[in-house]
């Protein structure tokens, strides 16, 4: 039987329990399918340019703004002024007074966390019009920094089977604050999904990868981005087998190191 505390955690940054697999629109998953996974999901990683999600969201939010969390940013978030128009645009693209997690994405490559881009972000969460900061980045050490001491509520962080370093890096700090965290690329981007050279064991499905990022007590929420429907309902009923068993996971942890090479 799954533990409940599997599917739905209480999030203590966000003060709320959430269901543990959040939404991406990146990949083009249709309006129909966005609509059909908002029944289930809580977390949802928004941009404008993801049309299918975009209608979907905003009459979600209309019927009950509070069963949600909706994580955005700006492309690039060098200057302080583009923080702000970025939520602006954003508020008003989705209907709601607040956004909940205002995020800088690729800290190091995308966006620069300048003093100035800091006190920007406070000024949009003292004024009530984002509830909490986050940032994502691929620097393993610099995320444990941030999630030691920093202004940032959430993280958003790469890790996977191929990729468990934050288990060493990231995981520790957070005791220091406590700040959210929020996984994505469960699947190696798709690189866990097929047999890597020399393998001749059995390959994850999405759904086993998903599982394996669940199962850390350290991970608030997983993001996945189904292209498809059928996609969408594998990953969902995947997780209500609950976490992996020991041997599954020294399964995952061996085709995980096969893949990184």
């Amino acid at each position: 039987m799954t533990p409940p505390e599997f599917l739905v955690r209480n999030v203590p940054r966000f003060g709320r329990p959430l269901y543990r697999l959040g939404l991406s629109g990146s990949f083009g998953l249709d309006e129909a399918a966005c609509r059909e996974a908002l029944e289930r999901m809580q977390y949802v990683f928004w941009s404008p340019r993801m049309k299918g999600l975009t209608p979907a969201l905003r009459d979600a939010l209309a019927r009950d703004r509070s069963r949600y969390v909706v994580a955005t940013g700006p492309l690039l978030g060098f200057f302080p002024g583009a923080l702000r128009k970025t939520v602006e645009n954003a508020r008003r693209t989705l209907g709601t007074d607040v956004i909940d997690v205002f995020q800088l994405f690729w800290l190091g490559k995308m966006s620069a966390f300048t003093r100035g881009v800091q006190a920007e972000m406070a000024s949009l969460r003292d004024e009530g019009k984002v509830r909490w900061l986050c940032a994502s980045t691929h620097d393993r050490p610099r995320a444990g920094q941030l999630a030691a001491d920093s202004i940032l509520d959430a993280l958003m962080i790469r890790y996977n089977a191929a990729h468990p370093g934050a288990e060493q890096e990231i995981f520790p700090h957070l005791a220091a604050r406590h700040p959210a965290l929020i996984s994505y690329t469960a699947t190696a981007w798709r690189k866990l999904l097929a047999a890597p050279k020399g393998w001749t064991g059995r390959v994850p499905t999405a759904g086993d990868c998903y599982r394996f990022v669940l199962s850390s007590p350290h991970v608030d929420v997983a993001l996945t981005g189904p292209r498809t429907v059928g996609q969408l309902r594998e990953n969902l009923a995947a997780v209500e087998r609950g976490p992996l068993s020991a041997e599954e996971d020294t399964w995952m942890r061996a085709i995980g190191r096969a893949v990184r090479g």
